[in-house]
């Protein structure tokens, strides 16, 4: 029997991206996840006695910005070098060798696959066969597991790979293959990256992405971590998902129907905020809130969105004793049919119109999207980059964008309208 731990997408000292330009972020502590949840992967490996560890791409978010990172890296290799584990480790596209211009020596229980052709890094004991091939540029559009060898036998076959496999929602089509193209080769398992949700494709053989180490922003929800995966003496593989996140994402969506105030809305979100964190053992949370449904209470949150996010940063603040960041609140909520909106009639009403239009319309805002792509090629590639980076060519964004700018922008006619 033999144990090994299968990671990937570690993106070591990601920037998180336009992190400070929240308010009230927790900066110091988003910047040291990535090191952290890779201690985490170390540490477990090192209780856990395992034979080897697995890196699937992506341990790096681009090139250094100094060499404080590789030498972060390598301390940690340090110790799983003096605990006897071999690492192996394959370039995806965020640091593929045309990216990472630094280098550093690293310690020599570490093996780094080659990016011109694949290879075979033999373990004697146990008997394993790792195969695999490192990106050359951050574009690999081939499917590079074709050129794999076909399993050795009396060996546990296992194939490393950085892939977009069939395509994946969210991340860009590299290296793509079929499940049906991996069982080709005979290997009894294939350890994947580049997809940062942990995701099994099959388990005759297992192919599976263990997602990333650590969210990085709020399309990075839930649990993060890595496989620790174990290989009885009849070769019978089991699978273990291990969180090794230090800050975890969250979306929380508060139903507000029926609401008579705001206040009553912010209570209801506290008492969701408190499942949630009961929900994740406690861990840090950085929480997107959206509030939904009919209730008359929504003319008062358009009216004062700034004064109702505090609120709920309050109220986070409060039940969450300082281990909960609210990252953003989105008003969606509406008026009941029956209530008289007192925005209606006007200037006001037509807006109001048109936002539901678009909202509702998706060939409406795929034409809004058209008429903005001059707009948008002219804009810096920092605006573009990250998370919250402008994709005025996404039809879904234009929507997201408009349930979050709605009620900011009718708050402040309500104002102007007021303050005449």
């Amino acid at each position: 029997m033999f144990k090994f731990i299968h990671t990937a997408d570690i993106h070591l000292d990601s920037p998180m991206h336009k992190l400070d330009t929240y308010d009230g972020a927790p900066v110091e502590e988003f910047r040291l996840s990535t090191r952290r949840a890779l201690e985490n992967v170390v540490d477990l490996a090192v209780s856990e006695k395992v034979s080897f560890v697995l890196i699937s791409g992506d341990l790096y978010d681009g090139d250094w910005k100094d060499y404080n990172t590789g030498l972060f890296f390598i301390s940690r290799m340090n110790l799983l070098r003096d605990a006897g584990i071999p690492v192996y480790i394959i370039a995806g596209n965020h640091d593929a060798a045309s990216t990472i211009t630094r280098s550093l020596k690293l310690p020599e229980n570490v093996t780094v696959f080659s990016s011109s052709r694949p290879e075979t890094r033999i373990l004697h004991d146990p008997p394993v066969a790792v195969h695999g091939k490192s990106f050359a540029s951050p574009a690999e559009k081939k499917d590079l597991s074709y050129d794999y060898p076909a399993s050795l036998p009396g060996m546990f076959n296992i194939g490393m790979l950085h892939t977009c496999a069939t395509g994946r929602p969210g991340h860009d089509p590299y290296a793509p293959c079929t499940p049906a193209g991996l069982r080709e080769k005979g290997y009894q398992y294939w350890a994947l990256g580049h997809v940062h949700q942990y995701e099994v494709l099959s388990e005759d053989p297992w192919i599976v992405f263990p997602g990333n180490t650590q969210g990085r922003h709020i399309r990075e929800t839930g649990p993060k971590g890595c496989l620790l995966n174990t290989v009885d003496d009849s070769s019978y593989l089991s699978i273990e998902f291990r969180p090794t996140d230090v800050v975890r994402w969250s979306m929380i969506s508060v139903d507000a129907g029926g609401a008579q105030d705001p206040y009553e809305i912010v209570d209801w979100f506290s008492d969701s905020l408190e499942s949630e964190i009961a929900e994740q053992n406690g861990i840090p949370l950085a929480v997107r809130v959206e509030i939904k449904g009919e209730t008359e209470a929504a003319g008062e949150l358009a009216a004062e969105p700034e004064r109702w996010t505090g609120e709920m940063r309050a109220a986070a603040m409060e039940t969450g004793g300082g281990r909960v960041w609210v990252e953003k609140v989105i008003f969606s909520c509406r008026l009941p049919a029956d209530v008289q909106d007192p925005r209606s009639g006007g200037a006001m009403e037509e807006l109001l119109s048109l936002f539901e239009e678009l909202a509702e319309d998706t060939d409406a805002r795929r034409e809004l999207t058209e008429e903005l792509s001059d707009f948008y090629r002219k804009l810096p590639r920092e605006l573009k980059e990250g998370p919250d980076g402008i994709r005025c060519e996404d039809p879904d964004w234009i929507g997201e964008l408009l349930k979050q700018v709605r009620p900011e922008l009718i708050g402040r006619l309500m104002r102007k309208e007021e303050g005449k």
